[in-house]
């Protein structure tokens, strides 16, 4: 997810990292995006909570990872995030909650992933894959292009999670999402130029770059393009939606 900094913050920064210190992303975000946790809780629910192997791409500070190993016993994550500073973050949270043994943080770009699957040996019969705020940041051909590998990761009934913010529909609704965030951020008790204040200069990282947002509707196609049967969209507010599904029928 990216916004747009203070000027006079030039700190480079990789697309999702968001803020120019990694301390600041837990409660920065949560502050520039409405309702984060319900959305994140969201994902966390659409996955069997007999779940064993799940892969998480972009797992930035381990919210995500943390939720999923709170809820699925059985759980192991492979996640996969191309900045160290986020992996080494996440690595404390999770084993502050003693989950270290059922993580596994790996440094690799999961656009690389998607287009040189070799090259990264992680394997594959995952029972979910997940993501949040990151895939947005990839093109549309790569986009289907990595909906296509994970589809090809998992297990026959095996399902895709991923949350992530939309295009507006039409210019309207661009305002009407614009003033939804104002409003999240007041009640905060904070402005959105007091949060984008830490908000870092975003550069581009392999096959990520600034916000490249696809419609709600482009995405649902290239799921089903991808092979997922059972497409859904469990939860949307404003500009955010988690959207995916199941590759078989259910």
């Amino acid at each position: 997810m990216d916004a747009k900094p203070d000027a006079s913050n030039m700190q480079k920064i990789f697309p999702g990292e968001v803020f120019a210190n990694t301390a600041d992303f837990d409660a920065g975000i949560r502050q520039l995006l409405p309702r984060y946790d319900e959305m994140l809780e969201v994902i966390t629910r659409c996955l069997p909570s007999t779940s064993r192997r799940i892969l998480e791409l972009g797992c930035g500070t381990g919210e995500v990872s943390l939720k999923i190993l709170n809820r699925c016993p059985d759980a192991e994550v492979v996640a996969l995030d191309y900045s160290p500073r986020m992996l080494q973050f996440a690595q404390a949270k999770i084993t502050a909650a003693g989950y270290q043994n059922r993580w596994s943080g790996v440094e690799a770009d999961f656009g690389d992933w998607a287009d040189n699957p070799e090259k990264l040996n992680i394997g594959s019969e995952f029972d979910a894959c997940v993501s949040s705020l990151a895939i947005h940041h990839l093109n549309d051909e790569m986009k289907f292009k990595l909906f296509q590998q994970i589809a090809a990761s998992l297990i026959s009934s095996g399902c895709f999670w991923n949350a992530d913010p939309i295009l507006p529909e039409s210019p309207v609704l661009a305002e009407v999402y614009k003033a939804a965030r104002e409003d999240w951020a007041a009640q905060q008790g904070k402005t959105l130029a007091e949060v984008r204040a830490k908000v870092g200069t975003s550069v581009t990282q392999g096959y990520s770059s600034q916000d490249q947002l696809a419609s709600l509707d482009t995405h649902i196609q290239m799921l089903t393009k991808a092979g997922f049967v059972t497409v859904a969209v469990p939860w949307k507010y404003y500009g955010l939606a988690v959207f995916g599904g199941w590759l078989c029928r259910f």
